[in-house]
């Protein structure tokens, strides 16, 4: 028995896909996938209209899909974060239907809870065997861990695997495994090597970000949280890496020794986990080779699920024992709500992810931005759009100074006895808009473009056309 059929226009007569299905993609392949725009020029071709794109994230690359939505073929998309080409495209309206952005969490929750139908997931696989046992780790399009593809393969009502690295069967160390799998495709290639996984992440050299790094990384000192089975979350930027290795200093210094690190992992974090700071690397997203190497060879690397990662209809899930995230932000307002779907003129250029997911289950959740980005202000009444409710976000952190949440005022003394410049966030506003001047209101159009739901579901803000 072989489940391998001979292409992507087969999977999906096979499957049946109708006018009017929900088709599934993942992000692993970043702005290097093929698989995306593959699939929906087949249908295309085929006649086949009014489809729905669930996909983890849509990226410049699958620019393409605006020619699709304009014809017809594509009428709806669903995702947790969109790039800018796409993005601005609906942001001047050429859909109907809004879309509708959900976290990482929220994603794979509405999935497992039946709010979020999918007809056919369609995969793609650095390797696979003629049965769909497959991997991430391995091929000349590997990507490390295949954790936002989970739900896709387990609730999907069909599930095709699309590989460029069929090897025999079976797969010795398998993501997804046969079970879940209808049909395996085989194609030249699912991706752009060079675009899927960078060849290293750097920490950033830019002496502002290095600023709002050290006292980033002061915070996490004087908060109490830093100390042995410390868990920890950073993002990929250059900021968010300085955060790291300032925490890295002071764990070394102190002989601390963390109990895990989690999110999209780096090679800094990799590097982190082997000098002993932390005893496992939860890892749902590589971003970079030494990630992939790391994630192929190290028991202590281990790859999750999303749902595992983030799911608020999960009995636990991963987040919740996460104590401090470091997270960005293109608008912060005075209720420490943050945007980070929208840049400052309005167009989407973004998502939450996994923003307000660690938000929520962090102990400390720190934003680290910089006071003025594009001569714009960072801090602002009101944010175009609530990605992350306020009432997750506990600080602030500039090159000018630290905004505390008022809810967190032991913290805030705690910081201010510490002698780190603490001030109030309608103080930093205030020294933003004297240097860049007060920004002038966005006009914004009447038409809903997307929905941005919080990870229990419920609708957080809209979107409105950009005029």
């Amino acid at each position: 028995m072989s489940k391998l059929i001979g292409s992507v226009k087969e999977a999906i007569e096979k499957t049946g896909l109708k006018d009017g299905m929900t088709i599934s993609f993942h992000h692993h392949m970043r702005n290097g996938d093929y698989v995306l725009n593959m699939v929906l020029e087949e249908a295309a071709a085929m006649g086949i209209k009014d489809l729905t794109v669930n996909a983890s994230s849509v990226f410049d690359v699958h620019e393409p899909i605006i020619e699709h939505i304009k014809n017809g073929v594509v009428t709806g998309i669903e995702c947790n974060y969109m790039g800018g080409r796409v993005g601005k495209a609906i942001s001047q309206g050429i859909m109907e239907k809004p879309v509708i952005f959900r976290t990482h969490g929220g994603r794979a929750g509405d999935m497992e809870n039946g709010s979020s139908k999918i007809d056919i997931a369609f995969l793609a696989a650095p390797t696979a065997d003629n049965m769909g046992n497959c991997s991430g780790k391995y091929g000349p399009s590997a990507c490390g861990s295949l954790g936002y593809a989970f739900s896709d393969a387990v609730h999907a009502k069909k599930v095709v695997v699309i590989t460029d690295n069929l090897v025999s069967y079976p797969l010795k160390d398998t993501s997804i495994n046969e079970g879940y799998v209808d049909y395996v495709v085989e194609v030249p290639q699912i991706g752009d090597p060079a675009k899927i996984v960078s060849g290293t992440t750097k920490i950033t050299r830019d002496p502002v970000g290095l600023r709002i790094a050290g006292l980033a990384s002061q915070v996490v000192k004087h908060s109490g949280y830093l100390k042995d089975g410390f868990s920890f979350q950073t993002g990929a930027g250059g900021a968010s890496l300085a955060v790291a290795k300032y925490v890295e200093e002071m764990m070394e210094k102190d002989h601390i020794k963390g109990s895990f690190c989690m999110g999209g992992i780096t090679g800094y974090m990799v590097d982190m986990a082997n000098k002993g700071y932390f005893d496992t690397i939860l890892d749902v997203q590589c971003f970079d080779l030494k990630a992939i190497e790391s994630i192929r060879e190290n028991p202590k690397h281990q790859e999750i699920s999303a749902m595992r990662y983030a799911s608020p209809a999960a009995k636990s899930a991963a987040v919740d024992s996460l104590d401090v995230v470091i997270l960005g932000a293109t608008q912060v307002d005075v209720n420490f709500n943050v945007n980070v779907h929208t840049d400052s003129n309005g167009y989407i250029m973004g998502g939450s992810g996994g923003h307000s997911d660690t938000a929520a289950g962090s102990k400390l959740a720190i934003i680290v931005a910089p006071l003025i980005r594009a001569r714009l202000p960072l801090i602002v009444d009101e944010v175009l759009c609530k990605s992350t409710p306020g009432e997750t976000v506990d600080v602030v952190v500039t090159q000018r100074g630290i905004a505390v949440n008022p809810k967190q005022q032991e913290l805030k003394e705690k910081l201010i006895k510490a002698g780190l410049p603490v001030k109030d966030i309608e103080e930093l506003k205030q020294i933003a808009e004297e240097i860049a001047g007060v920004p002038k209101k966005v006009e914004m159009g009447d038409k809903v473009v997307a929905k941005v739901l919080y990870r229990d579901g419920t609708v957080l803000d809209t979107i409105k056309n950009v005029l």
